[in-house]
């Protein structure tokens, strides 16, 4: 008879979980603040950079539905992550050979096609299998956050100790663990729900106006941290931080993160209060931002990612979660990467030619976009008051 891999008890779950998660985290960690700076030493200029930077929120338009679509059809969310973590490897070891900027950048955009939908399935996968086991989402996924503190402390080390041309191997050198950290991760339970009916009930995200307020919400209060992902490192750099700093304040941004995760389980806000939270933090955040405020400073604003990322990624998560059909999972989360990578992929699309016109100053835009990201919160608060009031 076939053997089936054993469904791990609900603490080993958690503990594969959260390995992954910092497998991956541990890549952003470095990719994010560091990536600039490699294809800045690779002779990309700030437009091309720009452009390098959005071809993975582009490339995950269509590679985030493709994966989620198959992972759901097949009820194989866990091989798919396996899949995907196994073929970025090679895809960000083609990048690390690519000869030229225009070489580079097509192999950015052949590794995000395996690379982007990772997260999406980890949630994907996380969500049900912590509910069937009995644990919450974000004190594991918190594992993930601190994961990545090391990885841009370990990225500044290595910016002040090697060649900045060599700092792309440092993203490879962890994609391998992320790799290891899938294979590992064990089955979920099989779901015995009617996928046809889901297939048709799936339709209904599409028109469920709250749930579309909270998403193009959060799409524009993560979009607007494009000048902090694209440039924050190559602007800390020039004014005179070390790399070891610079990770640092990247850290302790992270660090922040981790507090909020920890202790979302007991926090008493809903996903529009979350989002609502967000979209404050990020102003405050981006304003200040725009004035260029000494090292003393940053460190309190970088807490402030607390807010501006994490309260509005839960927000975001759980305004999915609570309306997707079961046997969906995949499907639904892809939507939301689907809105999310769109509006990202223009702002980073333009942040490098807002950063080359205006420098530092360019945050006043990200503050006015996450502004607008309390517009559809307030707009579909309105309508939630007037049917209460109808009623």
């Amino acid at each position: 008879m076939p053997t089936h891999p054993q469904i791990p008890t609900a603490a080993a779950f958690a503990w594969r979980l959260a390995f992954f998660y910092a497998a991956l985290c541990m890549v952003l960690g470095v990719q994010m603040p560091f990536l600039p700076v490699w294809f800045t030493a690779k002779g990309l200029d700030p437009a091309a950079i720009g452009l390098a930077l959005a071809i993975p929120s582009i490339v995950r338009l269509f590679a985030i539905p493709i994966a989620t679509r198959i992972a759901d059809r097949h009820d194989a969310t866990r091989a798919v992550m396996i899949v995907c973590s196994m073929a970025a490897v090679i895809g960000y070891a083609g990048v690390g050979f690519a000869p030229s900027p225009g070489a580079i950048m097509a192999a950015v955009a052949l590794a995000s096609c395996f690379y982007t939908p990772l997260m999406t399935l980890a949630d994907a996968y996380a969500l049900p299998g912590l509910r069937q086991h009995g644990k919450s989402y974000g004190p594991v996924r918190s594992w993930g956050s601190a994961a990545y503190i090391a990885g841009t402390l370990g990225g500044g080390l290595l910016l002040d100790l090697v060649a900045e041309t060599q700092l792309i191997w440092a993203v490879v050198g962890v994609l391998i663990v992320n790799a290891a950290a899938a294979a590992g991760l064990g089955p979920l339970g099989k779901n015995t729900s009617e996928v046809s009916a889901q297939r048709a009930s799936v339709t209904a995200l599409l028109r469920d106006i709250r749930l579309l307020a909270m998403v193009s919400a959060a799409a524009l209060i993560q979009a607007s941290h494009a000048i902090y992902y694209g440039f924050s490192a190559l602007q800390w750099q020039a004014a005179g931080l070390g790399g070891m700093t610079i990770g640092a304040l990247w850290a302790l941004g992270v660090l922040a993160e981790i507090v909020l995760f920890a202790v979302s389980a007991r926090l008493p806000l809903n996903p529009r209060g979350l989002l609502f939270a967000g979209a404050a933090g990020a102003v405050m955040r981006w304003g200040a931002m725009a004035f260029d405020p000494p090292p003393a400073l940053l460190l309190m604003l970088q807490c402030l990612h607390a807010l501006s990322f994490g309260a509005t990624h839960l927000g975001a998560l759980g305004a999915v979660a609570r309306v997707a059909p079961a046997g969906l999972g995949a499907s639904a989360q892809g939507y939301l990467a689907v809105v999310l990578g769109l509006v990202m992929a223009v702002a980073m699309g333009v942040s490098g030619e807002l950063y080359a016109r205006w420098g530092v100053h360019a945050y006043a835009a990200m503050a006015l976009l996450a502004a607008l990201g309390a517009v559809p919160l307030l707009a579909e608060l309105g309508r939630a008051g007037v049917r209460m009031r109808t009623q």
